[in-house]
Formats: C-alpha cells, structure tokens, sequence
C-alpha cells in the first residue's frame, strides 16, 4: 500500500503575514509536525512507500524530512503550478496513483486520531473507500459525503435541494483506492487538466468517480474519533484546545 500526502498549497486562510507562510505540514501540535505524525501513523499501519505531493516552500518540508531522517525517505513530487487548484497537484503524482497496489490520497493540514488511520487502511483486499464523520458543524465549508442505502451519492459542500440520502456526515479528505479506481481517477483528473479546470478542487473528480458508478466505493464510518482540517486561525486554536487532548499517545519509536 502506497500513501500520497497532499502538501502542495500556500495555506493563505492562516493569515499568517507573508514571511511567516509555511506548508500547513509543518505546523506543530505538542511539538511535533503534522507531516511527523502522518509518517508515523502510516508506518504503524504498515505503510512505508510515502509519496509528498509539494509545492510552496518545498524546501521546508524537504529540511523537516532531513532532521526527521526517515527512513525510507518519502519520494518528493513537485508541482511548480501550486497556486492553481489541488486537482493539478493530484496530476502531477499520476505515476505514483497508478503504479499498481492499493493508495492512499490524504490531504497533509490534517490533525487527526489514530483510530482513523486504521479505519482507512483496514482489510487486506482491494478496496475504494472514502471516510465519514457524522458529527458535524453545518455551514459551507465542510465537505459533505451523503449516503444512500450504503451507497455514496454525493461529495461536495454545497448539496442540491432534492438530493436523497439517509445519511450525511463530513469527508474526512482521506480516500483509499485500488488498482483500477486509482487508474480511473488519474483518468478524471487528466481531463480536468485538457478541459481547462486545473484550478478545481481534487475532490470534484472523487465526485465525479462516486457519481459515474463505474467502481464500487465503500464508506467508513469515522464518527466519534477526533480530528480537525486546519484551514483557519481558529483551526489552530481548536486543534489546540479541543483535539489535540483527546488523541490517543503517539510515540516517536514508528520510525
């Protein structure tokens, strides 16, 4: 199983000033980097071929893999668009989509529980499976993922007056695939990028691979495991005060 961390974007929802920007991977929670605790979850559930999708400030994160010194070093895939939206990024790392063996895609401003981690790569066969946490706050921002007898329907923030689901919750940004839904999805993307829609959002061509129905998807249901997307300031502060505490203890000894 291969892992892709998105890491590409400038993160200007912060509002940090200008010369204080950094990849949202390199933010630290009780000292350690979300890009740390990614790598060390990932080798406790036994995945050790990482691929960085980056961008911005690469070398920043390339510096933190340094002091980190993992081992197997993360592959390092640049896209030098990164201003553009993520679903270039995701192009970008197409070979790695598509070598073969399950993928994870995950987003990399994810602070997030371990139990997650294990709800994401559980089972031994092929599987395309999207997370969904039912205790959410509605608004715009979330994400949503609507499901219909088992079945996922919808993967968008703004959902359409007469859509039937029986249930709703918010995408967690972490997606599993197999051989051939990896392959169909780099498909998407790809056309996303002739068609002139590289400024989109990569969860638009998930969407479009859950609403064509050519591969089956799955749905775990991550309610009641802590975690948060760290979009703006006050995603900093609630990761602070209200996740970080309720995680389960992660030891530096993954490497």
């Amino acid at each position: 199983m291969r892992a892709i961390i998105l890491a590409a974007g400038r993160g200007v929802r912060l509002q940090l000033p200008e010369d204080s920007q950094l990849p949202k991977c390199l933010l630290r929670f009780d000292g350690m980097t979300l890009l740390e605790r990614h790598l060390i979850m990932l080798k406790k559930a036994g995945v050790t071929e990482v691929v960085l999708a980056l961008g911005f400030r690469h070398e920043l994160v390339q510096a933190e893999l340094d002091r980190l010194a993992w081992i197997p070093r993360p592959e390092i895939v640049l896209n030098t668009n990164f201003e553009l939206g993520s679903v270039l990024t995701v192009h970008t790392i197409a070979d790695a989509l598509t070598r073969g063996g399950d993928v994870l895609l995950m987003d990399a401003d994810v602070l997030y529980d371990e139990r997650i981690m294990r709800a994401l790569v559980a089972g031994s066969g092929p599987v395309n499976r999207l997370l969904i946490d039912r205790d959410f706050e509605p608004g715009d921002e979330p994400v949503k993922l609507c499901v219909q007898g088992g079945v996922p329907v919808e993967l968008r923030k703004q959902l359409a007056a007469d859509l039937k689901f029986d249930t709703i919750g918010e995408s967690v940004g972490f997606f599993r695939f197999e051989h051939a839904g990896a392959r169909r999805l780099a498909a998407l993307v790809a056309d996303y990028i002739d068609t002139g829609r590289a400024h989109m959002p990569h969860e638009e061509a998930v969407r479009d691979l859950l609403k064509e129905r050519s591969q089956p998807l799955e749905v775990a249901d991550v309610t009641g495991f802590p975690w948060i997307e760290i979009d703006f300031p006050i995603d900093v502060v609630r990761a602070t005060q209200e996740v970080l505490p309720q995680l389960q203890p992660l030891s530096r000894g993954g490497q």
